[in-house]
C-alpha cells in the first residue's frame, strides 16, 4: 500500500472518485444517446469497460496502418473503400468511447481508472484520427496537412485543463467528441463517393456567387474554419468554467493561465520545427511519424493532468517528452544562430529516436501508474473477475425471467 502511495501520490481519493460531466450537444442528447443506449446491449457482459476504449482505439490505429499502406503521400487513396474503412474506424471509435462508460454503469466497475484510460486514450487519438482526415481530403504533406492532424491537440488540451480545476468536463452545444467527429466522418465519407478533388474544387461550381467566392476552394478556409472553432468556439467557453469554479472558491484566474506553459511550449516547438525552411519533414513525407511521435508526448501531457485532477496534485507543467521537442525544433533552425544545418538524414534519425523515446517512456509510466491504481482498488485494467460475471449473469437471467 505503502508503494502504491509513493507510485501515485493521493492515490487514496480513487476510493472516493464520482464522475463527472455536461454534455450540451442536441445531437448527442436527441439522437445519438439512444444509438448508444441501443450499442451497449450488444456487449457481452463479461467485456470490461476498458477494453470496450482499447478496441475503438484499434480501429483508428488499424486505419493508420492501412494509410501507410494504401497512401504513404497523403494525397488521397485510390480506392473508395479506403475511404470509407477510414469514416468507419472513426465511427467505431466515437461509438466505443461514448458506450464505455455505459458498459461500466452496467457492470458495476465504475472507477476513477475508467476516466484516466478513457481520456488517455482520447489523447493518443488526438493526432491520429485527424492524420486519416489530412489523407481523406488529400492535403498532403503540407502546413495544412499538419495542422489538420495536430489541431486537435488544442481542445483536448484545454478542456483537460478545465476538468483539473472543474472537476467536471464539459462538452458543449458543438463539440469535437460528437460533431467535430461526424464533421470527420463524412468528410471521409464524401471523398469516397466523389474522390478527394472536391475539396480543392472552386466552391463557386458547388455553389454558385462565383462573384463572390472567385477560386476560393474548401481547403481554402479549412485553416479558418479550424482555427476559429477553437478559438471561439471551445477556447472562451473552457475559460469562463474555470473562471466560475475559482470565483466560487475566492479565488482569481489570472495565476492559472500559467498553466497553459507547457501547450504553449508544445505547440510554438511544432511550429518552430515544421515552419523551418531548414527542415525536411514535410517535403519528405514524415508528417505520420511525426504525428505518431507527437500522439505519445501529447498523452504523456494531458494524462499527467487528468491524474493529478483524480488524485487532487499540484497541476504538472513539466514533461521531460517535451525536452526532445523543444531540441528538434533548435536542431533545425542552428543555420539562424550561424551554425550549419543538419542534413535530412540526421533529421530523421532524430526523430525516430525522438519516437523510440516517447513510446518507451510513455508505456512505462501508463504501466507503473495502471498497476498501481488496479493494486490499490483492487481491481483489473482489462478484464471483470470472472466471479464478479457471474453474479452478473445470474442478475441477467432473473431480471429477464420477471
Amino acid at each position: 500500500m505503502t508503494d502504491q502511495k509513493e507510485l501515485v501520490p493521493g492515490i487514496e481519493h480513487f476510493k472516493t472518485y464520482k464522475y463527472s460531466s455536461v454534455d450540451k450537444s442536441p445531437v448527442s442528447y436527441y439522437i445519438l444517446r439512444h444509438y448508444w443506449n441501443a450499442c451497449v446491449n450488444f456487449l457481452p457482459i463479461w467485456l470490461a469497460p476498458n477494453m470496450v476504449t482499447l478496441l475503438g482505439f484499434f480501429f483508428v490505429i488499424g486505419n493508420v496502418a492501412l494509410l501507410q499502406l494504401m497512401d504513404p503521400d497523403l494525397q488521397g487513396p485510390k480506392y473508395s473503400w479506403v475511404y470509407y474503412s477510414y469514416a468507419f474506424g472513426v465511427w467505431a471509435y466515437s461509438t466505443m468511447d461514448n458506450i464505455d462508460g455505459k458498459q461500466a454503469r452496467r457492470t458495476g466497475t465504475s472507477s476513477g481508472l475508467g476516466e484516466l484510460f478513457d481520456h488517455g486514450i482520447d489523447s493518443l487519438n488526438c493526432t491520429l484520427a485527424s492524420l486519416l482526415e489530412s489523407s481523406a481530403m488529400a492535403l498532403g504533406p503540407t502546413p495544412m496537412g499538419a495542422l489538420t492532424a495536430l489541431i486537435p491537440c488544442l481542445p483536448m488540451f484545454f478542456s483537460t485543463w478545465e476538468t483539473y480545476h472543474t472537476h467536471t468536463l464539459y462538452l458543449g452545444y458543438f463539440n469535437g467528441p460528437t460533431e467535430g467527429l461526424i464533421i470527420a466522418s463524412a468528410i471521409m465519407v464524401l471523398s469516397g463517393v466523389y474522390g478527394p478533388q472536391i475539396w480543392h474544387e472552386p466552391l463557386a461550381d458547388l455553389i454558385g456567387l462565383r462573384s463572390v467566392l472567385g477560386s476560393i476552394t474548401f481547403v481554402d478556409v479549412w485553416g479558418p474554419l479550424l482555427l476559429g472553432s477553437f478559438l471561439i468556439g471551445h477556447l472562451p467557453s473552457c475559460m469562463y468554467n474555470v473562471w466560475e469554479a475559482r470565483k466560487a472558491k475566492g479565488l482569481p484566474l489570472a495565476p492559472v493561465l500559467l498553466e497553459w506553459i507547457p501547450m504553449f511550449v508544445f505547440t510554438g516547438s511544432i511550429v518552430a520545427w515544421l515552419g523551418s525552411p531548414y527542415s525536411s519533414l514535410l517535403t519528405d513525407n514524415h508528417l505520420c511519424l511525426l504525428c505518431l511521435t507527437l500522439s505519445f508526448v501529447f498523452g504523456r501531457m494531458t494524462t499527467k493532468t487528468i491524474l493529478a485532477h483524480l488524485t487532487h496534485q499540484s497541476y504538472p507543467y513539466w514533461t521531460a517528452l517535451l525536452a526532445p521537442l523543444i531540441c528538434g525544433a533548435v536542431l533545425v533552425n542552428l543555420p539562424r544562430f550561424g551554425m550549419s544545418p543538419v542534413s535530412a538524414q540526421v533529421e530523421l534519425t532524430y526523430l525516430w529516436a525522438y519516437f523510440v523515446l516517447s513510446v518507451m517512456v510513455y508505456f512505462r509510466w501508463a504501466y507503473v501508474v495502471i498497476n498501481a491504481i488496479c493494486g490499490y482498488l483492487g481491481i483489473q485494467c482489462l478484464t471483470i473477475p470472472e466471479e464478479k460475471v457471474k453474479a452478473l449473469q445470474k442478475q441477467q437471467a432473473t431480471e429477464k425471467l420477471k
